[in-house]
Parts: structure tokens; C-alpha cells; sequence
């Protein structure tokens, strides 16, 4: 079950959040549950796999912005890691940086 407990167990940092948040718990965990069922996810895994990096910097910079105000740490930082190599436009094999942040999603899902 979602809560700032097991928020904090994922490694999100929950103080940072609900600040953004203006102490609203309740909205904070609205929008962390909204997370995994984020479009731009399913954007930049497709972008990647067709070669489209254009697009991939543009769902990644969606995903930075969203895990970012909502310090998600665990998500944030490989998002950031991978945005920055997207803007650059790396030709690089993604698949195990993206495997990683579609892990990442998927655990947060699941609490």
C-alpha cells in the first residue's frame, strides 16, 4: 500500500515531495500513484527501441520533471542519467538504463 512510509522505504525523498506538495500528504500520494501509469514511459521505451532519439529526449525530460518534483529519488536519478546522454544524442546501447528505470517503475507500482 502506498504511503509515505513505504515511499520512504523505496528511497523517495517524502519530506522534499510533500513540500512541493505544500505539506499535502493526501496529494502527494495522488501523483506519486500516478507515476507508473505515466505515457511518457511507454514513449521513451518505444523511441529508444525504434532509434528515435528525439522523441526519447522528450519523454525522458517529461519523466525528469515528474519524478523530479516528486522526488522519486530511486527513478529520478537513472531518468537524469539517461535524459542527459538522450540530449547529447548518444548513439549508445540504452537497453540496460532503460531496463533499470522500467524497474524502477515497476517496484513503485507495486507498493
Amino acid at each position: 500500500m502506498l504511503t509515505v512510509e513505504t515511499l520512504k522505504e523505496y528511497g523517495a525523498n517524502v519530506d522534499e515531495g510533500l513540500g512541493r506538495c505544500m505539506g499535502n500528504k493526501e496529494l502527494y500520494l495522488r501523483l506519486v500513484s500516478s507515476v507508473p501509469a505515466e505515457k511518457s514511459f511507454d514513449v521513451l521505451k518505444e523511441s529508444i527501441e525504434s532509434g528515435d532519439l528525439n522523441a526519447a529526449f522528450e519523454a525522458a525530460h517529461a519523466l525528469k520533471g515528474i519524478t523530479g518534483n516528486l522526488a522519486l529519488v530511486p527513478l529520478y536519478e537513472p531518468i537524469v542519467e539517461i535524459t542527459e546522454l538522450l540530449r547529447a544524442r548518444q548513439e549508445i546501447d540504452y537497453t540496460d538504463l532503460l531496463s533499470g528505470i522500467l524497474t524502477k517503475k515497476e517496484e513503485l507500482g507495486n507498493i
